[in-house]
C-alpha cells in the first residue's frame, strides 16, 4: 500500500493547492461535476488496469465507445430496440472484440500494443461507416429514461456513474485481491512463462482480462452516449484510452505487468481529473490537457522504474552472504567447515 499512500498524499495535496488558487474547486456543483467524470473515467481505467495487471495494454476502448454510442443510439432510436435488448448488446460487443484480442494474442502471438491499435482504427472507421459520418443521439430519450437517469442522474446525492464505479470497485476488489483468479492475474503478469509452468491456464487468463475490460467499456459507452447525448463517429471517446492508462500508471500499475490495486486506480483517476479541473478553474488553454496527461503518464513511468530499481537493489543486498563478526568466512561457511572437523575427526 505504500505506493496507494504516496498518490493518496499527492491527491490530497493537488487539492489543496486548487482550492487555495480557486475557492470555486470546493463548490458543491465543482464537485459533483468532478465526481461524476471520475465515475465514468474510472469505469475505463479499472478495465484497462486489468489488462495491464495480466501484462497487456489495450489501446481500442476510445474507438469501441464511439462504436458502442453510435450501434445504442441507431438501436434505440431507429430499430426500435428494447431498452434492455440494446443495454446488453452494448455491453456484449465490447466483450465480444475483447475476446478477439486476446485470442490474437495469446493463440497468434501477435503484439497487444499491434492487436489493439489495428483495433482502434478498425472500429474507428466501422463507426463513421456505420453512422455515415452523420451525429447520433437520443432526442429527449423518450423510452428509455432508465438509462439517461443512469448517466445523468442522482444516487443519495451522488451522481450516478460515481455510485456505479463505487459497485464495480467493490466487485473488482474481490476479484483481484480476494479471489484465486486474480492471484493468477498477478502471477501470469509478473512472470507469464513461470506461471503455465506451474499449472495456471495462463491463456485463458490474458483472454479473460480483455474480456472484463470490454465488458467496463461497454457499461462506460452506455454512460458516456447517454452524458453527451452527441456521439460524433469521428471525435466520441478520442484518445479515452490514454486517459485510462494514465490513470492506471499514476495509480501503480506497471507497464511491465503485475503490479496494481483497484484502490490505486481510483486514486490515479481522481488526480486526473482534478488536474483537469485546475486546468479549468485556471482558465489555462484546454489544448494543454494532453501536455499534462503526457507528462503525468511519463511521471509514473519514471516512478515506477524508480521503484523497480530500489527493489531489485534490495534484492540483491539481501542475497550477499552475511559476513562473520570476525570478518572472516560467513556464519555458514564455519559451520560447514566445523562439521567436517568433526566428521575427519
Amino acid at each position: 500500500m505504500r505506493k496507494e499512500s504516496s498518490i493518496l498524499v499527492l491527491l490530497l495535496a493537488l487539492c489543496a493547492v486548487t482550492t487555495a488558487l480557486n475557492p470555486r474547486f470546493v463548490s458543491a456543483v465543482n464537485l459533483l461535476n468532478t465526481a461524476n467524470m471520475v465515475g465514468l473515467f474510472g469505469l475505463l481505467s479499472l478495465g484497462l488496469g486489468v489488462v495491464i495487471i495480466a501484462g497487456g495494454i489495450e489501446l481500442s476502448v476510445g474507438s469501441m465507445l464511439a462504436l458502442t454510442g453510435v450501434l445504442l443510439s441507431m438501436a434505440l432510436t431507429g430499430w426500435g430496440a428494447e431498452e434492455g435488448g440494446a443495454a446488453a448488446g452494448a455491453v456484449a460487443l465490447p466483450m465480444a472484440l475483447g475476446w478477439v484480442h486476446g485470442a490474437l494474442v495469446t493463440r497468434l502471438n501477435i503484439q497487444p500494443f499491434i492487436v489493439t491499435l489495428c483495433g482502434l482504427l478498425l472500429y474507428r472507421g466501422l463507426a463513421r461507416f456505420v453512422a455515415g459520418e452523420s451525429t447520433k443521439g437520443f432526442g429527449d430519450a423518450a423510452g428509455f429514461e432508465a438509462l439517461q437517469t443512469l448517466a445523468r442522474g442522482k444516487v443519495l446525492g451522488l451522481p450516478a456513474p460515481f455510485v456505479v464505479l463505487l459497485v464495480v470497485s467493490a466487485i473488482m476488489w474481490v476479484v483481484l485481491h480476494r479471489s484465486v483468479y486474480g492471484r493468477y492475474l498477478f502471477a501470469v503478469g509478473r512472470n507469464e512463462a513461470a506461471a503455465r509452468l506451474s499449472g495456471i491456464n495462463t491463456r485463458r487468463v490474458v483472454v479473460s482480462s480483455y474480456v472484463i475490460a470490454g465488458a467496463l467499456t461497454g457499461v462506460a459507452g452506455i454512460l458516456f452516449a447517454f452524458y453527451t447525448n452527441s456521439i460524433s463517429p469521428s471525435t466520441h471517446g478520442n484518445f479515452y484510452e490514454l486517459y485510462g492508462i494514465a490513470a492506471a500508471v499514476v495509480g501503480g500499475c506497471s507497464l511491465r505487468g503485475g503490479e496494481g490495486s483497484v484502490a490505486g486506480i481510483l486514486i490515479g483517476t481522481a488526480l486526473l481529473q482534478v488536474l483537469q479541473n485546475l486546468v479549468n478553474l485556471l482558465g489555462i488553454d484546454s489544448s494543454l490537457n494532453f501536455a499534462v496527461m503526457g507528462g503525468v503518464v511519463l511521471v509514473g513511468v519514471m516512478a515506477d522504474e524508480w521503484f523497480a530499481r530500489r527493489r531489485a537493489r534490495g534484492t540483491c543486498a539481501d542475497a550477499r552472504p552475511t559476513p562473520s563478526p570476525t570478518g572472516g568466512a560467513t556464519a555458514t561457511q564455519q559451520r560447514n567447515e566445523s562439521s567436517t572437523t568433526e566428521i575427519n575427526r
